[in-house]
């Protein structure tokens, strides 16, 4: 069966997943993950925040996923905006960062870590 040429396809989660990870690398993915990369403190406090992450979605049990991570950044920015948070206008002042800003930048390394592939041992 063929489907017609003017058929407009609904995204799927996958897409939707996608889609809310690249608005919030480019909220605060990019420019922070330079920043943590030149700054030790900051990257530390990255790391602590995806622990945090990987533990709250049980990635001891199963792997991260791209709809996982973004469920989490969704659910913690709603929450967040309901007591009054905002996203800092950029420039982000990383030395300055508050919480929920950290734990989004968290959210943004594991995204980033998704892509990265994973060794494999060499085959003998």
């Amino acid at each position: 069966m063929r489907v017609p040429s003017n058929r407009v396809l609904s995204p799927t989660a996958v897409d939707r997943a996608r889609s809310s990870l690249v608005t919030l690398a480019n909220a605060v993915g990019l420019d922070g993950l330079a920043a943590a990369a030149a700054r030790p403190g900051l990257l530390a406090a990255v790391d602590q925040h995806a622990a945090a992450v990987r533990d709250s979605l049980g990635a001891d049990r199963r792997p991260l996923s791209e709809a996982a991570l973004a469920g989490y950044a969704d659910g913690m920015c709603a929450a967040a905006e309901d007591h009054g948070w905002r996203v800092a206008p950029a420039p982000i002042d990383w030395t300055e960062a508050d919480w929920v800003t950290l734990r989004l930048l968290a959210v943004c390394a594991l995204t980033a870590a998704l892509d990265t592939p994973t060794p494999q041992p060499a085959s003998w």
